[in-house]
């Protein structure tokens, strides 16, 4: 805990306002532990999210692995709840051998987790990410779909959007996703023709050309997730303070 305090500090002495609490492999904050860290992220400003473990699928055929994922899902809402969180961050899964059928599994799946956290009364917002792969369930379309379908919120990764499609339609992304606030990833990205292949530094181009097409009118929270992620966020934000954003 100490060390998730001392991080904190820390981003708030760079001007930092959001941080994303990645449970990549497991959930490892305790129950016991949320207080000081939700007291602590409040009293600095910073918005917390959550990024839930990698090994999640709402389409596996396996029952058990459905099973758990959604129980991964529930417990990063539960810990995010504790810890003050607004968002749940999550890759929905693969397609498998019918994307149509993906859809529908994963729309169903979402729909229950929903009602779940409606059911315990949790403020946390569900957000299936946009995915970098091609054979990867998580195109702009199917998230935005995800949305309307189910009233999850959602995440917007443009660097996965850029891999995956090969540029960014700034205009269809505004189009798709009209909801007042935007949980948004960001980062450099290598990609090839089928899709992400790993995070990089990001370029102060790259920043430019986000920054410049973001709307201004919504409330937009970005997550940098380059591998030097704390000083590519620094570099944003002088970026956007220069852009007068």
């Amino acid at each position: 805990m100490k060390r998730a305090l001392k991080t904190l500090e820390e981003y708030h002495s760079q001007g930092l306002q959001a941080c994303e609490i990645a449970f990549t492999y497991g959930v490892y904050i305790k129950e016991e532990d949320t207080k000081n860290i939700r007291k602590k992220a409040q009293d600095l400003d910073i918005r917390l999210s959550i990024h839930a473990p990698y090994y999640i699928n709402l389409n596996a055929a396996d029952a058990g692995k459905l099973k758990a994922s959604k129980e991964r899902i529930i417990q990063c809402c539960a810990i995010g709840e504790l810890l003050g969180a607004k968002t749940v961050v999550f890759h929905p899964g693969y397609y498998g051998e019918d994307r149509e059928g993906a859809y529908t599994s994963i729309a169903s799946s979402i729909r229950e987790l929903v009602a779940e956290i409606k059911r315990r009364q949790y403020t946390i917002q569900l957000a299936p990410e946009t995915m970098g792969k091609v054979n990867v369930f998580g195109g702009i379309d199917e998230v935005s779909r995800l949305v309307r379908d189910t009233g999850c919120g959602f995440c917007i990764d443009f660097a996965h959007i850029l891999a995956r499609d090969k540029k960014v339609d700034y205009t269809e992304v505004l189009r798709l996703f009209p909801g007042k606030e935007w949980h948004v990833h960001f980062s450099g990205i290598a990609y090839g023709e089928k899709g992400e292949k790993h995070h990089l530094t990001t370029e102060t181009s790259a920043w430019k050309e986000l920054l410049k097409h973001l709307p201004t009118e919504k409330e937009i929270t970005i997550i940098n997730e380059s591998p030097t992620h704390v000083e590519d966020s620094v570099e944003g934000l002088k970026i956007a303070k220069k852009l007068g954003l």
